[in-house]
């Protein structure tokens, strides 16, 4: 049996409460590879309108029935992208930003505010999941950081899953603490630490800057020096709930 079935069929179906934070900062990394985590590779998912992982899946069914409990309809309105449809938004909204006047480098800021570079993102590795609360009345604009603040639509949900998403595994990644850098606080993006905790660990060893560089198809890739992308690994990719780092 490999490292990563014996994982699968034993420890991981222990509470994460149960376990220390080193236990899941020991797994071995190398048990994952470039294409799984840059959005490339065929991974089976599992889901009901949405892609995760199979251990995602059934810790998500668990907390949306708790949540249920209690009136709060929690629904995935993104989950896995891989790295095609990652290009499409970034490409897209890079086209817009320069048409509105921005040179290149201020449209790519613009673009890290939420979205992040294709290769970079943790919604490649069928971890992370954007979630609302399905039954309130729907906004135009589901995912803004007003919907999840006091007296917004899915206060309620925010409150519950403040109290309550640890006990299933599930971590805000990009919080409100304003001393963080990076992108801004996303109170809708939660991760299933069990994996994607090893996921980042591994993630630390590529060479993103050539991963990013070597996509011809990619607007703006030519801005993308290695100073930038050095600073954006620190400021984006790992200045996040630190619950979440290896």
């Amino acid at each position: 049996m490999n490292r990563r079935s014996f994982i699968n069929k034993s420890v991981l179906t222990a509470s994460a409460s149960l376990l220390p934070l080193s236990f899941w900062n020991s797994l071995d990394s190398e048990e994952f590879t470039i294409e799984e985590l840059t959005g490339k590779a065929n991974t089976k998912f599992y889901g009901n309108g949405y892609l995760v992982r199979k251990e995602v899946n059934e810790a998500f069914i668990k907390m949306q029935a708790a949540a249920k409990k209690e009136n709060i309809n929690i629904q995935i309105v993104s989950a896995y992208r891989g790295y095609k449809r990652q290009k499409q938004i970034f490409n897209a909204k890079f086209t817009r930003y320069t048409h509105q006047g921005l040179n290149e480098i201020e449209a790519i800021n613009k673009i890290i505010e939420y979205s992040t570079i294709p290769g970079t993102s943790r919604h490649h590795w069928g971890t992370d999941i954007d979630i609302i609360d399905a039954n309130a009345t729907q906004p135009k604009n589901v995912l803004l950081p007003e919907n999840y603040e006091l007296e917004g639509i899915y206060y309620k949900m925010k409150m519950w899953l403040n109290e309550h998403s640890e006990k299933f595994g599930f971590y805000i990644v990009y919080t409100n603490n304003p001393n963080r850098k990076g992108f801004y606080p996303e109170p809708w993006h939660f991760s299933y630490r069990k994996i994607a905790l090893p996921m980042l660990k591994a993630y630390q060893k590529i060479d993103i800057h050539k991963i990013i560089t070597n996509d011809t198809n990619l607007k703006g890739r030519n801005f993308l020096s290695t100073a930038f992308i050095d600073r954006y690994k620190n400021d984006n990719i790992f200045d996040i709930n630190p619950a979440l780092l290896p």
